[in-house]
């Protein structure tokens, strides 16, 4: 895991080589590359937690120097597919992923990439035929930007801060930062914050040289629908099977790893699954020293869920470590958040910057998290309400209304619901489908890339949505913000939930395979309860790991929010309305019964200052 930096077709001196690279330092503390040939540069920032030696260090050279690497990510599987090449004759100096790369990609070319089970974004380049090999990993769980000069030059970067010292001048995308509705809409395309920015797109390929870059895709989710069996009890069966290798095969590590619990069920099931693990399992590759559980609290707000991950470190024996999210210690701290998260988003930074700098600081380096269960397998009320549209009968109904009312809150906070029914939340779905048609003539969820393919026609309503919110909206963005959120610290997450052969297994099931009982995400409870506390499988109700936005800019923040919207920089940014956006703040601050979502649209609004302010000025 670390920060690569690249670029064709344009010769750099050394320093400006070194400013790009260093630029990431915070993505790779342990170790720092820099390699020029001709019109051709890679630079590398390491992180190290596969083969802590010298022999790990980036550029990586292979063939007798005829391929270079800057590789970030990992390829979980890399003893195995190490073996098979071993056993084609390859030799390998070091124990790190990264040769692994190479080697296969020597014998395979891009081919390879089908092998892997991991993340990645890498740069490889062939000294003898004076070309660029460039690969992101299949849902683009590690970034990568690049920016084309005239001539044909092109640069590489894990961010776009990398490469900004390259470009002549900076403009925002103001189609995308000015419009809170783009916000997670954008990170599924090539388009970025800043102009003359692209994102290479997840799950592709391309070879560069000097007539150009060609970009070509190596996987596509519905080219890799599975069977699955008929009967829910067979597929609980094999999802827990898929799920326990994938967690055993992230449980790889020379470095401490430790599990970002947050008391739901996705977080819990993954730590439940490697201490199920580390006492079942022989795989001598597999770090046994995972009891490391990060919990971030927010005592005295909504958002705090520190009681249901204690339950379930009790259970397995292992202390919490609670970093408790208190705003008025990172008001300092918050300028910095926003340059190194880059991007604009609904939500404060603050708390998973914070969590996940303390793991950090204790020298937990590596987090096995359950990002992706909610966008894979229905956890937002949002998305699975819609499954009402393929429900047929008063149980089928019940079964989805039950599940949609049983994940609110019921304690009358901000993010309770206020009319919980059966009755009403039917009907006001059904009176929101007539005017969705009436405004648009069609579901919008249809408005997709993948419109007019027969394997997604043929989905059902529910897994259309969340193939959408899993390849081009939320799930991406989240992909996103928590690479920000943790590699600003250099730790490194490891997502068993995306690993692919769950993803194109969740893709495969229906949508009562996740609703099934009334519960949301019902596969993944009663595949896991047999490793963690019931009330934790079967707690139905889901809070998520959010800012108490409300609560903080009434209490601790309220004089931090004030002074901004009252600054001269604030009236005078033409990114936004000055007097819309403080009135969307003022009601806020000033009304003890704002909800969490006249919170997150304040903050929204506001985000476009705090942008230019702490990120295109500071490129």
């Amino acid at each position: 895991m670390c920060g690569i930096f690249g670029v064709i077709n344009k010769r750099i001196d050394k320093g400006l080589a070194d400013k790009c690279v260093d630029r990431m330092k915070h993505r790779g503390p342990d170790g720092r590359g820099v390699w020029q040939e001709k019109d051709v540069t890679l630079g590398h920032r390491r992180l190290a937690i596969l083969d802590l030696t010298e022999n790990g260090t980036q550029p990586m050279t292979y063939d007798d120097g005829r391929y270079v690497l800057v590789f970030n990510g990992e390829i979980y599987n890399f003893v195995e597919i190490r073996d098979e090449l071993k056993d084609k004759g390859y030799k390998f100096i070091s124990d790190s992923d990264s040769e692994v790369v190479l080697a296969s990609f020597m014998e395979w070319k891009e081919k390879c990439l089908e092998r892997f089970n991991g993340m990645w974004a890498f740069l490889i380049w062939d000294r003898k035929e004076e070309v660029l090999f460039v690969s992101r990993d299949r849902f683009g769980v590690k970034p990568l930007f690049y920016t084309e000069f005239a001539g044909g030059g092109i640069a590489f970067g894990s961010e776009m801060k990398v490469i900004t010292p390259l470009m002549d001048r900076l403009t925002p995308n103001r189609t995308i930062v000015t419009d809170p509705g783009r916000t997670v809409f954008y990170e599924g395309t090539n388009e970025c914050v800043i102009e003359g920015i692209k994102r290479f797109p997840a799950g592709s390929y391309a070879y560069a040289d000097r007539d150009g870059m060609r970009i070509e895709r190596f996987w596509d989710t519905l080219d890799n629908l599975v069977e699955v069996p008929d009967s829910y009890d067979e597929q609980v069966e094999l999802f827990r099977s898929l799920f326990l290798d994938a967690c055993k095969l992230r449980m790889r590590s020379d470095v401490t790893i430790g599990t970002a619990l947050s008391g739901g069920l996705d977080s819990s099931a993954t730590i439940c699954a490697m201490a199920h693990l580390a006492k079942t399992d022989a795989d001598t590759r597999m770090n046994r020293d995972w009891q490391h559980a990060y919990v971030a609290a927010f005592p005295g707000t909504t958002m705090d869920e520190s009681e249901y991950a204690k339950k379930v470190t009790d259970f397995l024996g292992i202390d919490s470590t609670f970093v408790t999210i208190d705003p008025r210690g990172a008001i300092d701290e918050i300028d910095d958040f926003i340059y190194l998260f880059e991007d604009v988003y609904l939500t404060s930074p603050i708390p998973m910057m914070l969590l996940y700098g303390a793991l950090r600081k204790d020298n937990t380096l590596v987090t096995i998290d359950g990002h992706g269960a909610d966008e894979l397998f229905g956890g937002y009320t949002f998305d699975f309400i819609h499954a009402l549209r393929d429900a047929h009968g008063r149980r089928e109904r019940n079964m989805v209304l039950d599940a949609y009312l049983e994940s609110f809150p019921k304690d009358g906070s901000n993010i309770a619901l206020k009319n919980a029914s059966r009755s009403s939340v039917y009907f006001n779905y059904l009176k929101r489908c007539i005017k969705d048609r009436l405004r648009s003539g069609s579901e919008t969820y249809k408005n997709v890339r993948a419109a007019g393919d027969e394997r997604y026609e043929k989905m059902d309503t529910l897994n259309k949505i969340l193939y959408v919110s899993s390849h081009e909206s939320i799930l991406p963005t989240l992909l996103r913000n928590y690479d920000r959120y943790s590699m600003a610290s250099g730790v490194e997450i490891r997502m068993p939930f995306m690993d692919h052969r769950i993803v194109s297994f969740a893709m495969s099931i229906g949508w009562k395979s996740k609703l099934h009982g009334g519960y949301s995400k019902s596969i993944i409870r009663d595949a896991m309860a047999p490793y963690m506390p019931e009330e934790i499988a079967y707690r139905r109700t889901k809070i998520g790991f959010n800012t108490p936005i409300v609560e903080w800019m009434q209490g601790p923040l309220k004089e931090y929010f004030t002074d901004i919207i009252t600054s001269e920089s604030f009236k005078a940014c033409d990114l936004l309305d000055p007097d819309s956006v403080a009135s969307k703040v003022k009601a806020v601050i000033n009304d003890p019964g704002a909800t969490f979502a006249q919170g997150e649209q304040a903050w929204s609004a506001l985000y476009p200052y705090l942008w230019e302010m702490n990120v295109l000025k500071r490129l």
